[in-house]
């Protein structure tokens, strides 16, 4: 059965919440991540609903299983929930070291990209820089800031020259900084 555009509107925005509270400000609801970003399904459910959020476990499946950037994670008996990466806040993720392939994309917006080609890519004030395993990935990213750009990272040398590397449960790949003479662009 397809979703009513009312129901996509309203589950975008229920999203839009989840995120900023897994992953920037779960104490605006009163919720706590554990070390790893877990936290108890239903109690965030019954928070949610108690600022007038209407939500329900089946909804919050929909969220999960259908947003298009895998954001989210239950644990096996979806008692726990998560955001698969992007945290402002302390959290530890239990990402294992990776090799990565021999290139990957950051997509950003033109405003920043001169800035980029002066000090790198930084993670500023998340764990670590997002980076895409396809060019189509990275100019949706950098969409959302303006005119997208996408840069290409040597990632394979950076690797080799010692830099480290880890892939999200949700095919996200994270690495502390990207130095300038990692980056290009295609002609």
């Amino acid at each position: 059965m397809k979703e009513s555009n009312n129901n996509k509107n309203a589950h975008k925005k229920l999203s839009r919440f989840l995120s900023m509270l897994l992953r920037h400000k779960p104490e605006v609801l009163g919720i706590t991540l554990s070390e790893e970003g877990w936290t108890d399904t239903q109690i965030l459910l019954d928070k949610m609903n108690a600022t007038g959020r209407k939500i329900d476990i089946n909804i919050l499946t929909t969220i999960v299983e259908t947003n298009d950037k895998k954001r989210y994670a239950f644990n096996a008996d979806k008692s726990q929930i998560r955001a698969n990466q992007g945290h402002s806040v302390k959290v530890n993720l239990g990402y294992h070291e990776k090799t990565p392939p021999k290139t990957l994309f950051h997509g950003t917006a033109r405003k920043n990209v001169d800035s980029i080609f002066k000090i790198g890519i930084e993670k500023r004030n998340r764990h670590q820089v997002h980076l895409s395993s396809t060019q189509e990935t990275a100019i949706k990213v950098g969409q959302r800031h303006g005119k997208a750009v996408v840069l290409i990272v040597l990632s394979e040398e950076m690797h080799k020259d010692g830099f480290k590397f880890y892939e999200s449960d949700n095919g996200v790949w994270l690495t502390d900084h990207v130095p300038v003479k990692y980056l290009t662009t295609q002609a």
